[in-house]
């Protein structure tokens, strides 16, 4: 029983940070892979996670300007506020550095030959 109220105390301490802006969470890194549906960042932890798009997640540039899922990019750093619904992450606003216009970055389908 004590493990329990251990575990559970851990738990909560831990998801405090995660959920410091009411319900969301907050998903910091780089794109590495892009659907219609969904993404996946890369984290500057090394842990990949899944971000499903809704039909009422925003996208702005990283300078507040309004965008659109077209905009997005392999490679491209994000800031995600997403709701956990269930097992999932639904994202609520996805904010993107704008692409420099350099080369793609290595992997992206743009820059395949």
């Amino acid at each position: 029983m004590i493990h329990r109220t251990i575990a559970l105390l851990a738990a909560l301490v831990f998801a405090i940070p995660a959920l410091a802006h009411g319900d969301k969470v907050h998903v910091l890194g780089v794109i590495e892979k892009l659907s219609a549906e969904s993404l996946t960042v890369k984290t500057k932890e090394g842990k990949s996670v899944e971000v499903k798009f809704a039909p009422t997640t925003v996208y702005l540039t990283s300078a507040d300007k309004p965008a659109k899922f077209s905009d997005l990019a392999v490679g491209q750093r994000v800031v995600i506020h997403a709701t956990p619904k269930g097992s999932d992450l639904i994202a609520a606003t996805v904010k993107f550095a704008e692409n420099s216009g350099g080369p793609a970055p290595a992997g992206s389908p743009s820059s395949q030959p």
